[in-house]
């Protein structure tokens, strides 16, 4: 079992973080925001791209965390603060950092549907690690830009 850890100290670091986090799966129970340690903590259901794309291709997820450290500020579009909205599952489509006032800047966690978590930061700090064992997924996510890109091929 290759468990993945990686660390997020600048953009192109957080790049390959959100590589990884595509389609990742989140409750919205399972974002905790700690005003106090000025950090947000999210759990997530990965889904490993790696071993989809690897000689003998498989669909499987993983449990992981996702934090960030130093965080002044969180703020939510789109998504339910009712009870019921918290077992609301969103589809993480990426993670990105905007810079302010370097070394400080904005985070950006955009799921379908037009939800997104907003992350003010003193500096980019964060950590992607998968915490067990995997299991098996029921199919590999598919965007429209991929189904629109296979018709083509299949066209001409």
């Amino acid at each position: 079992m290759d468990l993945l850890k990686l660390d997020a100290l600048d953009n192109d670091d957080l790049e390959v973080v959100s590589a990884h986090l595509q389609d990742a799966v989140v409750k919205i129970a399972d974002i905790k925001w700690r005003p106090a340690e000025k950090r947000v903590i999210v759990a997530l259901n990965r889904f490993d791209w790696e071993a989809a794309h690897g000689t003998r291709p498989e669909f499987r997820r993983r449990l992981s965390a996702l934090r960030f450290e130093r965080v002044t500020a969180c703020k939510c579009r789109n998504c339910s603060n009712c009870e019921d909205g918290k077992t609301q599952l969103l589809n993480l489509l990426a993670v990105s950092f905007e810079p302010t006032d370097l070394p400080a800047g904005v985070v950006t966690l955009t799921f379908s549907g037009g939800a997104a978590l907003r992350l003010e930061v003193e500096c980019l700090e964060a950590e992607l690690a998968d915490l067990g064992p995997s299991w098996a997924a029921e199919a590999c996510p598919v965007h429209v830009v991929d189904v629109e890109a296979i018709e083509a091929s299949k066209q001409g």
